[in-house]
């Protein structure tokens, strides 16, 4: 009976990859945040001259960002992490590039 209560008690190590995990969730998921931001802010309604736009696109990055960095938890591997959220960067960051290129205006 003592074996069996001294199983339930001990606690599981902290997996290593989930360290890995964490930061390419507050790393990554904050420039995808940013670029995000930065998407909607020069896409959406009146464009970047909107008026009280700015404040609006201040609050927006940090829910983006929470999910980001809660849903990073939900990849197999922080090898994974880095790289799906290394190029959903990539691309977001293109995208607000080819946003703000005059050649669009």
């Amino acid at each position: 009976m003592a074996d069996a209560s001294s199983a339930r008690n001990t606690q599981a190590p902290i997996r290593p990859d989930w360290w890995s995990k964490g930061v390419a969730g507050v790393v990554l998921g904050f420039s995808l945040a940013i670029a995000m931001a930065g998407l909607f802010a020069w896409i959406g309604p009146g464009g970047p001259a909107a008026v009280n736009k700015l404040q609006f696109i201040m609050w927006l990055v940090v829910p983006i960002w929470l999910g980001v960095a809660s849903v990073c938890f939900l990849f197999r591997s922080g090898r994974q992490a880095w790289m799906w959220l290394g190029c959903a960067n990539i691309l977001a960051h293109t995208a607000l590039l080819a946003a703000r290129s005059p050649l669009l205006h």
